[in-house]
């Protein structure tokens, strides 16, 4: 039996991960989903990095998985917590140092997306519905928006305050339809900061949400 500990995007919603957490407990694991104060501006990275490592306790075959805007608490929480394993999903990876607010213009995810949108059809303006729910079942949809929070501010001006990368084995999984990090974006990106490949599952930027039994399985199959 391995704990997952799953850390949400931006907004801090553990609802995002209510469609995985079941499938990994039926497969004999624990699975925790962390709410984080996402629209709160008094907390940012620091908070979400203890409420992250709380949940975390003294364990050590814990498996932290991060989507999103979770890709900066998740290497600050492995700082403070021992876990075996890091996994981003869609993830923002940054290096040591980095704000949230300045990954857009280091990774040049801009010009990325935008080509992207291009190349598949689909607006380059962005969209909530094209960008993040093209592919989620509308009723799962319908059920979120009572769990959708803005993000605060505070988070994205806040650094990745490590001095170097965890010394943990790091896995990336891309969504192979996500529009908002397009597939290439995100395959060069993991190639540039941590000298890894993407593993790819169905779906896009809520991976969760709309293929959550093809993202455990992935899951799983790093144990």
């Amino acid at each position: 039996m391995t704990g997952f500990v799953l850390i949400p995007g931006a907004g801090g919603s553990a609802w995002y991960w209510h469609r995985v957490v079941p499938l990994l407990r039926a497969a004999g694991h624990e699975a925790t989903a962390v709410d984080l104060p996402g629209d709160d501006e008094t907390a940012g990275l620091p908070e979400y990095a203890g409420l992250v490592s709380g949940a975390i306790g003294g364990r050590g075959d814990v498996v932290l998985v991060a989507q999103s805007l979770g890709g900066f608490t998740a290497p600050l929480a492995a700082a403070r917590a021992r876990v075996a394993a890091l996994v981003f999903v869609n993830a923002m990876i940054p290096v040591p140092g980095e704000t949230p607010g300045a990954w857009w213009d280091n990774t040049g995810w801009e010009l990325a997306r935008v080509a992207a949108a291009r190349r598949g059809g689909y607006p380059a303006e962005f969209d909530l519905a094209a960008y993040f729910l093209h592919d989620v079942p509308a009723e799962v949809a319908a059920a979120g928006e009572a769990h959708a929070h803005p993000e605060a501010d505070i988070a994205f001006g806040q650094p990745c305050a490590i001095k170097r990368w965890p010394d943990v084995p790091t896995r990336v999984i891309a969504g192979r339809d996500d529009r908002f990090f397009p597939l290439e974006f995100q395959r060069r990106v993991a190639r540039d900061r941590l000298g890894t490949d993407v593993d790819e599952v169905p779906g896009g930027h809520l991976a969760a949400l709309s293929y959550p039994a093809e993202l455990t399985g992935q899951l799983t199959r790093y144990l």
